[in-house]
């Protein structure tokens, strides 16, 4: 069984962009919001964090500028895109027919989809 903090396949680029939607910040900072929104759930370490960033940029989903960091450091400050805000749309609306999807089967009484051994037979 997987472990809490490992994400679905194909989250981490629609988890990145809402992040990044929310105010543009440096790679550290994304992984840090990440944590402190899903209390603690979602943890990112830079081997996934940065080339996702790095491929959503190429994508041009998002664009990087070299800035100082609260700590006086330069690093890195993403921000969304236009193409990057309708990705983000996109994502979160695919995102939200899967999940449901999931909940549906996950939740399902099981009568509900049996089948009776007649109904097998007949199949």
């Amino acid at each position: 069984m997987s472990k809490p903090n490992d994400l679905v396949q194909g989250t981490l680029d629609l988890l990145i962009l809402k992040v990044v939607a929310l105010e543009p910040m440096h790679g550290w900072a994304v992984a840090q919001r990440l944590r402190q929104m899903s209390k603690d759930v979602l943890q990112v370490g830079p081997g996934s964090l940065y080339p996702a960033l790095h491929k959503l940029e190429q994508q041009g989903w998002i664009r990087s500028e070299w800035k100082l960091s609260e700590t006086q450091r330069r690093v890195k400050f993403y921000s969304l895109t236009a193409a990057g805000k309708k990705a983000l749309a996109r994502e979160a609306d695919r995102w939200d027919r899967l999940s449901g999807a999931i909940s549906v089967v996950i939740r399902a009484p099981r009568r509900k989809y049996e089948r009776t051994t007649a109904d097998n037979a007949k199949a």
